[in-house]
Parts: structure tokens; sequence; C-alpha cells
């Protein structure tokens, strides 16, 4: 994907409990210096596209990455501070140079050495590569990767005094990977990833069947930040029904519920005694995309009309209700978001709640048919909207179908609802199939930023055709802005001219939630938005 100067981005089978625990006692023996060799399973319905940080963007890929590669930058458990991970220093040398000086004798877990020459080829390949599913957009402010000498390594950027390029060296953008691996110019495929033991984190995979089951196990090399592991084998169990999860997890099958549970169970776990439900701050985002080509009135259409394609946009944003879709369906475990960077980011703002609807927040059949009217839109307009169940939860189908009973019940619109499995749907998305779909965001890291660049400049992950060259020069200037009040201030022109236009329309923010065993210790959610298994224990 190619992309303008300071692009970022940020985004099946269920074997039985014999296998489980025939993995669980071939692990046993693990060390890496874990303070415990029992074996600890973890349950979860979120699905893995690559392993291959170039070829995925998605949270159930991260997930896995978060565990088994080095970073340059990371968090230690319970904060979003970033820091140096697998390196002893990380700082700006000239406002363009961002220097990384690495810790000596670092290796992979199959013994190939860590050197810096790893680190640039890491990053070379991921701008190089540029998947159209991947996130090297994150990588938009970088120029060029230079190893000075085996540890030192020198990132030239385009922008000078980079407010978030710290942090995004702690992203998905940024796993560190062996060159002796990983190909240059082309994803590698899992199968080679795992059987090569190309990982230097916390863990390392020893054990892999595809959206199945996962088996990690303790890396007694790694050198990083987050420390040893408290366990020393920890197996990844996946669910393509949330309910056999919550079974699970209650009657001990599994030892951690993790992404996702429906609300109703999250709601009906936390009175029964055999388990606890801990909760966390929320990054999580849900909203409604509109593809500007695709939509009604779009630019490719027959009866292509910026105005009325607009018009559209901002008829179905008067309609939604908010309040009641997070009541209704999510038991208030989601909260009705009005802007595009999430309550509690500095610069949060709630244009939309000014624009749209009854002022208020809640939704105004007469302001939504003077819009349509107006645009000259009188026939019920169709919306052919998509979404997804295995990666957004069961869930959607609720949610979707309260969407379109809110927009049904004005007369005003016709909703076709289709849901498509999410390995397929990230594929379909980006290649024009849906007019009107369903995206979920988990943050790359903690900035107003990372809500706002990655979905609204152009050639955004999104990639649904949304282009504005004033809010393009406002997102590069907020990034590089060392004036605290004055980044706050453009993140929120920012918010404002992006409502204006509505290339999303977002629905709800969300809290982090995973349910354990009475006997598992170390659950830790916070504001770096990642679950590392490396805390947990029994």
């Amino acid at each position: 994907m190619t992309s303008a100067s300071m692009i970022r981005k940020r985004t099946l089978a269920i074997l039985g409990g014999t296998a489980i625990a025939a993995l669980a006692l071939a692990g046993c023996s693990g060390g890496g210096g874990a303070t415990t060799t029992k074996a600890l399973t973890i349950g979860t319905t979120d699905k893995v596209t690559s392993l291959d940080p170039a070829g995925s963007y998605d949270n159930g890929s991260f997930a896995v990455m978060t565990q088994v590669y080095p970073f340059l930058m990371n968090s230690k458990p319970g904060t979003s501070d970033v820091e140096p991970d697998i390196a002893v220093s990380a700082k700006y040398t000239t406002p363009t140079e961002y220097t990384v000086v690495l810790k000596k004798g670092l290796t992979f877990a199959n013994g190939d050495k860590l050197t810096s020459s790893d680190v640039k080829f890491s990053f070379d390949r991921m701008v190089k590569i540029a998947d159209q599913n991947g996130p090297s957009s994150l990588l938009g402010n970088l120029a060029s990767v230079e190893a000075t000498d085996a540890t030192t390594v020198v990132f030239h950027l385009k922008s000078g005094n980079d407010q978030v390029f710290p942090q995004i060296l702690s992203s998905p953008a940024a796993p560190i990977v062996d060159e002796q691996v990983f190909s240059a110019d082309k994803i590698t495929s899992d199968d080679a990833i795992v059987k090569a033991h190309a990982f230097a984190g916390q863990y390392d995979i020893s054990s892999y069947k595809f959206n199945q089951l996962v088996q990690f196990k303790a890396f007694a090399g790694y050198q990083g930040v987050l420390g040893a592991p408290k366990t020393a084998t920890i197996n990844l169990k996946y669910y393509t029904d949330q309910s056999n999860m919550k079974l699970d997890v209650q009657k001990g099958g599994i030892d951690v519920a993790a992404r996702s549970l429906s609300a109703t169970d999250i709601e009906s776990l936390q009175t029964n005694k055999s388990v606890k439900v801990t909760t966390g701050p929320g990054g999580e985002i849900r909203y409604i995309v509109f593809n500007f080509n695709t939509q009604p009135f779009g630019a490719t259409t027959a009866e292509a009309n910026p105005a009325k394609a607009l018009a559209v946009r901002q008829a179905v944003a008067d309609l939604i209700d908010r309040a009641a879709i997070a009541k209704q369906v999510y038991k208030d475990t989601y909260l009705p978001l009005y802007s595009y960077v999430p309550a509690g980011l500095t610069g949060a703002n709630t244009a939309l709640k000014g624009l749209y609807g009854d002022g208020n927040g809640g939704p105004d059949l007469t302001k939504a048919k003077k819009t349509l009217t107006d645009a000259g839109i009188t026939a019920p307009v169709v919306l052919n909207l998509q979404y997804n169940t295995d990666h957004y939860g069961a869930s959607s189908t609720d949610e979707y179908a309260l969407v379109k009973s809110q927009l049904e019940a004005s007369k005003l619109f016709t909703v076709n609802l289709q849901s498509t499995e999410y390995v397929q749907y990230s594929k379909d998305r980006t290649a024009d199939v849906y007019p009107e779909y369903q995206l979920g965001w988990f943050p790359d890291y903690s900035d107003a930023d990372n809500y706002l660049t990655p979905f609204f400049l152009t050639k955004n992950f999104i990639g649904n055709h949304f282009s504005d060259p004033a809010i393009d020069s406002l997102l590069t200037a907020q990034a590089v802005e060392t004036d605290k009040a004055k980044r706050t201030s453009e993140i929120g022109d920012i918010q404002d001219k992006v409502a204006a236009q509505l290339p999303t329309i977002p629905l709800l923010q969300g809290a982090q939630v995973v349910v354990e065993g009475k006997d598992v210790k170390g659950v830790t959610l916070d504001g770096s938005f990642k679950f590392r298994f490396g805390t947990l224990s029994k």
C-alpha cells in the first residue's frame, strides 16, 4: 500500500479435552524462569489471520504476536507508558532521528542472533510488503532505518518531533522478526514461522493448529521489560461459539475466557461463585463504515451524487439510537460513542451529538426526513449492511438487527443484512464488496492519533475512498505538535471536520472483560489494551 507523509493505521473447529490435556502434559517441562510449570488454558473466539506481522492487523493475530515477538518499546503490565523492551535506550538524538540501542546477546528461540540487522530488516520488509491487511501505514513517517553497528539502530523520520513514534514501536507494525526465516518481500506462512521457532518474546510456540489450538512455551532467552512469564506453558483454545466458551470456563474446562463473551453471559457469570470477572479500561470502539464508491449515490454507482451520498450518511446518523443499542444488546457493558476518539483520551469530544439526531444523543425522525428531502431523495434508500460474528462477537447479530430496526422504523431505509466469516470478511471489505459494513477497533497505542490517522488520512486502512486534504494537513500537524494545548485543540478540530462528512458512524465504546477461574492469579488489564499471558498463574 502506498502511503502519504504521515499515514498510520493502526486493525474454527474446537479440540476436545483430551487433546488439551495431552498438550498440557507435553509442555510441563518448560522453563524460561517461570515460577510454575502447571499449564494454563485460555479460551477465545478471536481468530488469527496471519502470524506474519506484515500480513495482519487485527486483534486476534496481535493477541498471539504480543506473547511471542520482541519489541523495541513496550509497557509493563499495569501501565500504558512505553519504555525500552529489548533495548537499553531509545531516544531522539535529533528531531528526525530516533536512536535505539539493543541489549547485547539477544537471540531468537531457534538460536539465531538478534541484532540491529534484524531490526532494520523487520521495518524495511513491513514498508516494502505494504500488505492491504497489514499495519504498514503506521510507519508513514518513517523515511529509512539505519543499522550503524550490531546493537544500534537509527530511525530516520520524515517529520520531526513525532509525538507517537515511541508508541508505534510497541504497536502491530513493530514486532522484530528473524531475517533468517522471514521473506523480505512477501508474507511468510504461519507454518514456516512456527517450524523455525522464529520468536524472541516471552514465549515460543511449541504447537500450532490454525484457529484451533496454540501452545506457548516460555522462552528462556527473552531479556525484555516484561520479565520471565509466571507460567511455563499456556494453551490457547479457539471457540466458534461463545456459549461453549462460557460453559467451559464456568465448569473449569478452561482457566480463562478472553474475548469475547456476550453481555448476557458476562452478566450471568458475575453471579457465578466458581469464576471471577475482571474488567479494565476499554479502548475498543464499534462503528459502521461507508464505502464512498459503492454506498448509495457513491462515486462509482450509476446515480453518483456526493451531496445525496452525504445526506444518506447524515440521515443514518440522525436515526441511530446508541443508548438503546448499549442497553438492549450489551447490558450497558458498552457506552454510546458520539465521536471518533473514545471518552477518557486527551482531546476526545462529542462532535456527533450536536450535529445529528435530537442534539442530545437521541434519534430525530423529522430531522432525518428533512435531510433526505432537502437532498432530493424521496424513495426509501436501500442499505446493504454487512456485519461479522466470529470476530466481533455473536452479539453483533442483535446489534445489527437493532440498527436495521431503528432505520427501517423510519420508513426512510430498507436494510439488507448479511454476515460473513472474518477471514473472508477482512479481504472483502477492502475490495469494495461491502457498501456499508461493521468494523471494530482496538488501539495500537493510547493516544487520540490512533483513532484518527488510521481512519481518515488519505489511503487509510479502512480503504473506503475517503480523502480530505484539510484533514490530512491537520492529522500531520497534530502528530508532530509539541505544544500539548495546541495539539489537543487540533485533535478536536479533526473530530469536528470528520463528523461533518461521516466516513464512519461511531456507535459504541467498550471495556476489556476477562473471566477466570478462582485459582487463577495475575489477570492484568490496563491502558495498553494488551492481554499478556506472562502475568498469569494458578
